[in-house]
Formats: C-alpha cells, sequence, structure tokens
C-alpha cells in the first residue's frame, strides 16, 4: 500500500504548466550551456530521485522514451513505480536502448559511449543523461565554449563521472552523433549539449 500511495504522490499538481515550464527551463539552459536555470521545486518524487531530476523526467519522459536508471535509482521498486506512474516510460533494457539515462551517482556511471549516440541519420535518437549533482561550483572547473556560449562559461559541477574531460572530447569528435546531459542541481538546471567544447582550467 504504501508504494502504491508513494507511486501516485508527488507529481505535478498542474501537469500542463508544471511540464511546460520544466521543458522552458531545459531549452533555456540547451541553448545557453552552462548557465543555471531556475527550477521551482513541482515534483517530489521518492529517494534517492531528486526534485529537479523527477520534475525534469515528468517533462520530457513519456509512453515512447524508453528510461535507464543507474544501479541506485533501479534498487527502490518506489522509484520505479513512481516513475512508471508519471510519465509512462518504459524501462529501457540496456543503456544503449535508452532516450533519457537518469543517474543519481554520476561519479561511478559507465562511459558515455555506453548509451545511445545516435545515427548520422538520426542523431536525435541518442540518449540524454540527466545527472543529479549537488551544485554547479564545487566540483573540477570546466571552461566551456562553442555554440551559445559568450567567448567562454565556466561551471565545476559536483561529483562528475571520471575522467569526463576526455569522454567529452570524445563525445565531440562523434558529432552530430553524442549524447546531450542536463545537470539535475536543488536550485535549477544547467545543459551540455553535444555541440558544447570542454576544456579543464589547468589546460
Amino acid at each position: 500500500m504504501d508504494i502504491a500511495t508513494q507511486a501516485i504522490e508527488g507529481g505535478f499538481a498542474d501537469p500542463v504548466f508544471d511540464a511546460q515550464t520544466v521543458f522552458r527551463a531545459v531549452m533555456d539552459a540547451m541553448a545557453r550551456p552552462g548557465t543555471l536555470q531556475p527550477l521551482p521545486v513541482f515534483a517530489r518524487p521518492p529517494a534517492p530521485l531528486s526534485a529537479t531530476a523527477g520534475a525534469i523526467a515528468l517533462a520530457l519522459c513519456d509512453n515512447d522514451t524508453p528510461l535507464w536508471l543507474d544501479p541506485v535509482l533501479q534498487a527502490p521498486t518506489a522509484v520505479r513505480s513512481w516513475l512508471g506512474f508519471h510519465t509512462g516510460a518504459p524501462p529501457a533494457n540496456t543503456p544503449a536502448d535508452a532516450h533519457f539515462a537518469l543517474i543519481a551517482t554520476p561519479v561511478e556511471m559507465m562511459a558515455l559511449d555506453g548509451f545511445s549516440q545516435g545515427t548520422q541519420d538520426y542523431p536525435d535518437r541518442s540518449t540524454t543523461l540527466i545527472l543529479q549533482v549537488s551544485d554547479l561550483v564545487s566540483g573540477a572547473p570546466l571552461l566551456l565554449e562553442g555554440p551559445g556560449v559568450e567567448k567562454t562559461a565556466t561551471i565545476a559541477p559536483a561529483q562528475m563521472p571520471r575522467h569526463f574531460v576526455e569522454q567529452w572530447k570524445q563525445n565531440n569528435q562523434r558529432f552530430p552523433r553524442g549524447v546531450d546531459i542536463i545537470l539535475a542541481t536543488p536550485d535549477g538546471v544547467a545543459c551540455l549539449p553535444r555541440t558544447t567544447r570542454i576544456k579543464t582550467m589547468e589546460a
């Protein structure tokens, strides 16, 4: 009973308006990589899925978008039930089948090339990764360049994957294929589209 109740509660109070608001924040963040777009708390998903990541999933996922969860999110039945009830998104069998991937512990996640990269004809069939991070200031500083970035921007997301900058360079080289990343923080959302180039500050 508890799990059933948890699965139903905590979704968008005003599904159309809330989904549009979250979608707009994500699109603005994609258009201006490295900027934090504030996101009011619309969703109350079961832990360890964060409110921001949960809201993004509710706005972007539907019954046509297979969704992959990392092991930390895969374990609790409540998280799977909540996402299934509110989005209808089918679970992806493997990361390479996923349209979206929710990652609670980015530092432990598999390599970016293990997710769907899309095809030359259909680059939009790649996986969009939604990474839960605690902030954009306490990690290793990343220097961003590319479309939507005025000269350069700097963010320092916490808990990022190991060898992230090297992996991201390879992701750039696969263009137009490659993954896009949404960073879900407690305060809002920032994005790293595949067109963004990243350097470490030391370089």
